[in-house]
């Protein structure tokens, strides 16, 4: 009686894991909603194979599922959040968040992507492709709808109720995820990989990473005093400055200088007035040159330029102007252009902090080579051959 019942019930089981993979269910396998696959589950799976029902392939996922599904990861805004099955579909709004998916070789689970990331990465292959979803700040969230993600990756928590009552009844995960702080980044970096199943890739990346940031402290860490820095978005937004917890404040800090921003009592981001910065005399000036990424325009810096045609003139024009030429910076030539990007991301902090080191501290710093550092970047973790304008005065 006891085989009977048993037998019922496992055949039971086979007909609503036929019905799961029939319907999409969430989760391929999981008979009874609970979004977990038992090994009863896997058994009936089982015998759905030998039936020529599920294919080969099918059964591998639920008995992978099976194995490594559920777990749990803390995000950014310190939610535990369970992850039932593997991302296979992905949309991510910050577009500072799309290069360490590209680190990690899972640019192919991007189920769509931002007008904005799409003009910013045109050189990584298959993006063009995509589907988008609108501008990162303006998104068009029936898109994401139609385009059906797994996980949908948030920079911080600011509109996350919003976006998960549009998600949540699609059955999208919502994660928030800041890969722009030095401080978490490797946290969250493996977060990321453990949500992709790429955690050895991620830690040969941290080593290859953390290789050249040791290299940068140990040479740095000592040096008193350090370089007064100032950074001005001087081509777009004249006077306005990352302070500190910005991307760049950390590049300019790990490469021994003094940010003099850190000083006011602001996070992130700031206005300063000129009197302020003459008072300060900074010794050296960074211009993060940041732009809309669209690849025909007169930019300083970028993939697609050939030469630093754009920024020498861009510091020639900024050196004369009233406050800056008082400036000890400029009297001495120390200004200089560096694209943006490659200190808001902190998977790139590396590549900021090498030309910057270079630039305070030359005979230091005599044997690094920051373009050969940006160049492995390139070619060995993004997969791209290196080519364009990332700084000025080169720093070589």
């Amino acid at each position: 009686m006891i085989w009977k019942i048993f037998a019922i019930m496992m055949l039971c089981v086979t007909l609503m894991i036929g019905s799961a993979f029939a319907q999409g269910m969430d989760v391929p396998g999981d008979s009874d909603s609970d979004k977990v696959v038992s090994a009863e589950e896997v058994g009936a799976a089982e015998k759905l194979a030998q039936e020529g029902k599920l294919s080969a392939d099918e059964l591998e996922e639920i008995r992978h599922i099976h194995e490594k599904y559920p777990f749990t990861i803390i995000d950014s805004a310190n939610r535990t959040v369970t992850i039932y099955k593997p991302v296979k579909r992905m949309i991510i709004q910050p577009t500072f968040e799309y290069e360490p998916v590209f680190i990690l070789g899972v640019q192919d689970r991007l189920a769509a992507v931002t007008n904005t990331a799409q003009k910013c990465f045109f050189y990584m292959p298959g993006i063009k492709d995509k589907p988008v979803v609108g501008e990162y700040k303006e998104i068009d969230y029936e898109s994401v709808i139609e385009n059906q993600p797994d996980i949908y990756i948030l920079g911080s928590n600011k509109t996350l109720d919003d976006v998960e009552s549009k998600l949540n009844p699609i059955g999208t995960t919502v994660i928030v995820m800041d890969l722009s702080s030095l401080s978490t980044f490797k946290d969250s970096f493996r977060t990321l990989a453990k949500l992709m199943e790429e955690e050895d890739r991620a830690e040969e990346f941290l080593s290859w990473w953390e290789s050249y940031l040791n290299d940068i402290k140990e040479k740095t860490d000592k040096i008193e005093p350090k370089r007064k820095v100032y950074n001005d978005y001087a081509n777009e937004l004249p006077w306005s400055t990352g302070a500190r917890t910005s991307g760049i404040d950390d590049a300019i800090t790990l490469a021994g200088g003094f940010n003099i921003a850190r000083s006011l009592d602001k996070l992130y981001y700031a206005q300063v007035d000129p009197e302020w910065v003459l008072q300060q005399n900074p010794e050296v000036i960074i211009i993060p040159a940041f732009h809309d990424y669209d690849p025909s325009g007169d930019y300083l810096t970028g993939y697609q330029l050939e030469n630093g045609d754009n920024a020498e003139r861009f510091i020639e024009e900024a050196s004369q102007w009233d406050e800056w030429k008082q400036l000890e910076a400029v009297k001495n030539g120390q200004v200089y252009v560096l694209d943006g990007d490659t200190g808001f991301t902190s998977c790139k902090a590396v590549i900021a902090a090498t030309y910057m080191a270079k630039w305070f501290y030359p005979e230091r710093f005599k044997d690094l080579d920051p373009e050969v550092v940006h160049k492995e970047y390139f070619e060995e973790w993004l997969g791209v051959p290196y080519r364009g304008i990332w700084a000025y005065p080169q720093a070589s």
